[in-house]
């Protein structure tokens, strides 16, 4: 009897040790609940790192819309909204690229702003569908979840394979 215990015991334990575990990061969560509620106040991007990319990733396909994030205060484009997923997906680039030490960094801005355009054209013309959102989340996920080193990761841009670049 007492072996059909110590049996049974081991398999809850290992089946519960072997779920796949949500990313749980405060820091990660406050930061969306500020963004959603409108009180994110800071100018510049949050310092995360790529132990917070899953928690990150887990915002990527939000669709509500953000009008109180940080700007890259550079940019002469006005943008007043942003879908979160996307503005997630733009955090997570931050963070690759700080990460790489980019040259182009401005603070810890990626990019002039929040916004995908499109890689083959001359003029900038913000990309703002549902469908470019799944794709540039796809594209992340896909990217993170990959079997490379983290160092390969960091110096690939996830958007490489997609007609889609950051403005």
């Amino acid at each position: 009897m007492k072996a059909t215990l110590k049996l049974f015991l081991i398999i809850v334990v290992a089946a519960f040790c072997s779920c796949e575990k949500k990313a749980d990061n405060e820091e990660v969560k406050t930061y969306i609940d500020k963004l959603i509620s409108g009180e994110y106040v800071a100018f510049e991007m949050p310092a995360f790192t790529p132990d917070d990319i899953p928690a990150l990733l887990e915002y990527r396909d939000a669709a509500s819309i953000i009008t109180s994030f940080p700007r890259n205060p550079v940019s002469s484009y006005s943008q007043q909204e942003c879908r979160l997923g996307v503005y997630v997906l733009w955090t997570v680039e931050s963070v690759r690229k700080v990460e790489n030490g980019s040259y182009d960094l401005i603070l810890r801005f990626p990019s002039q702003n929040s916004v995908i355009a499109l890689r083959e054209t001359h003029e900038f013309e913000p990309v703002t569908d549902e469908q470019s959102h799944r794709e540039l989340s796809r594209a992340y996920y896909e990217w993170w979840y990959s079997s490379s080193s983290l160092a390969v990761k960091m110096s690939t841009d996830p958007l490489a394979g997609t007609k889609y670049v950051w403005h």
